[in-house]
C-alpha cells in the first residue's frame, strides 16, 4: 500500500514572553524573534525600547529543536519549516491571530517587529492583519517571495515601512535587505531603511529613533 498522509489540528501549549503591563497599555509592540531564539532571547535585545504604557510581547515559535552553540546544547525555536509548508503557515498565522485576540485586544495602538526569520513572520502577518498595524519593523531578514509588496503599503499607511540592518550582518547580507527595499519601493510604498554598525541583531540606536519617528517626521540622518 502506498504511505499517505493525514492532517489533524491538535490543541497544545504556546509560550508568550511579556514584558510590560498588559492591562495598563496603550501601546502594544508584537515581537517575532529569529530562528534558532526563544522569547525570552529577543526580549533581551528590546529591553531598551521598554517605555511606561508599552507592553513587549514575544510569542514563541512553535517548534522547538535543540542546537549546539559555542560548544553548548541549547533550545531554539523556529516559525516555520518548508516540511508541510502550507500548514505550517496557516498554523503560524493563527496562532498571532489568537495572540492578537486574547492579549491585544483592548490595546490601541500595535506595532509588528520581526528579526531574521521572524520578518517573514511578521510581514505575512501583517498583510493579512485581523487588527489595524501602525507599524511594520523587518530587522536584518528579507521578505517572502509569496508576498506581493504593494501589499505591505496598504496595511500599514500612511506609515512607511521599515527596515534595519548591521553593516557586519554576517547571516543576512545588507545588500539582500537593500534589495527588498527598492522592491518596496518600486511598488509605491514608503520605506525607510535604518544602517547601524554592528552584526546580526537588534540596535538600541535605531530603537530609540524608531521611539522618535511620526508619520509625518523626517527621517533622522542615519536613514534613508
Amino acid at each position: 500500500m502506498p504511505l499517505s498522509f493525514r492532517s489533524l489540528v491538535v490543541p497544545r501549549h504556546a509560550r508568550i514572553g511579556v514584558v510590560g503591563d498588559l492591562d495598563t497599555a496603550t501601546e502594544a509592540w508584537l515581537i517575532l524573534h529569529g530562528y534558532g531564539m526563544l522569547a525570552q532571547g529577543i526580549l533581551h535585545w528590546f529591553r531598551h525600547a521598554e517605555r511606561p504604557g508599552r507592553v513587549l510581547v514575544a510569542p514563541e515559535g512553535l517548534s522547538r529543536f535543540y542546537q549546539e552553540r559555542k560548544g553548548l546544547r541549547t533550545v531554539g525555536a523556529s516559525w516555520m519549516t518548508r516540511e508541510d509548508r502550507e500548514h505550517e503557515l496557516e498554523d503560524q498565522q493563527g496562532y498571532l491571530d489568537l495572540v492578537a485576540a486574547e492579549m491585544l485586544s483592548t490595546i490601541p495602538r500595535l506595532e509588528v517587529h520581526g528579526f531574521s526569520q521572524g520578518v517573514a513572520t511578521a510581514a505575512r502577518w501583517t498583510v493579512r492583519r485581523t487588527r489595524p498595524v501602525a507599524r511594520l519593523v523587518c530587522w536584518g531578514g528579507t521578505l517572502p517571495p509569496d508576498l506581493d509588496p504593494a501589499e505591505l503599503g496598504t496595511a500599514v499607511a500612511p506609515e512607511p515601512v521599515h527596515f534595519a540592518v548591521g553593516d557586519r550582518d554576517a547571516w543576512v547580507a545588507p545588500s539582500l535587505v537593500e534589495s527588498d527595499v527598492e522592491k518596496v519601493r518600486a511598488a509605491g510604498v514608503q520605506v525607510v531603511l535604518h544602517r547601524f554598525s554592528g552584526g546580526h541583531r537588534i540596535d538600541n540606536g535605531v530603537l530609540d529613533a524608531l521611539d522618535g519617528i511620526t508619520p509625518k517626521s523626517e527621517p533622522p540622518p542615519n536613514v534613508s
